[in-house]
Formats: structure tokens, C-alpha cells, sequence
């Protein structure tokens, strides 16, 4: 699967519809995110069970001002409509499998119930 673009209109929905989403905040201006664009593209590729999205932060300032979006690239990873990860930061390509790869593996009911404990 090809990375998807997400706008305000479309990001809450994104994430709360789809098991796994990753989503790539960054702007064209960026050396860093230009750089990590093809590792995201592939992963895309390679994992066809998640959903990987990218924001335009030039075009969605409102949506990226609301997440607190201070620093480009900045990775969120979603699963069942929880944010499990967020780092500003690009990622090289072993380091972005390896996240995916805990994402995927991670225990949803344990995480829910830290999220519910704190």
C-alpha cells in the first residue's frame, strides 16, 4: 500500500478506522523529512496491514499546530486509535522496521489498561 494524505478533514477518522497507522508530519522545505520519505515510502510497501499517512504541515498548519507539531519530520504511530508513539526525528530504515515491527506486536489490552490506570 502507498502512503495516503491526511488533512484535518480526514485525520481523526484515519485514525480511528484503521488497526495500525503511522503518520509522517513534514513539509517539502525539510532536508531531514526529504530524507526520510523513501524509508516511509518502502515500509508502506512492505507492510500492507497498516496504514501509512503523511501531513503536510504547510498545507494542514491547523492540524499540526492542534497536535503540537513543533519539529518536522515528527512520527506518530496509532493502533486501535491510541497513540503509541510519537518522536520528532528521522528515522533511518532499520530503526523505522524496528518500531513497526513493536507496533505490530504490541499487547493492545495492556496498553489500554495503563492508559485507563493512569
Amino acid at each position: 500500500m502507498a502512503t495516503i494524505a491526511v488533512t484535518a478533514d480526514n485525520f481523526g477518522d484515519t485514525v480511528k478506522n484503521n488497526g495500525i497507522v503511522f503518520v509522517d508530519f513534514w513539509a517539502a522545505w525539510c532536508g531531514p523529512c526529504r530524507a526520510f520519505g523513501p524509508v516511509f515510502e518502502a515500509a508502506s510497501e512492505s507492510h500492507p496491514d497498516a496504514v501509512f499517512a503523511k501531513v503536510d504541515t504547510d498545507a494542514e498548519q491547523n492540524l499540526a499546530g492542534s497536535l503540537e507539531i513543533s519539529s518536522i519530520p515528527t512520527l506518530m504511530a496509532f493502533r486501535d486509535g491510541y497513540l503509541v508513539f510519537r518522536q520528532p526525528g528521522a528515522l533511518n530504515k532499520s530503526a523505522f522496521e524496528s518500531l513497526v515491527t513493536k507496533v505490530k506486536e504490541l499487547d493492545m489490552e495492556q496498553v489500554k489498561s495503563q492508559i485507563s490506570e493512569s
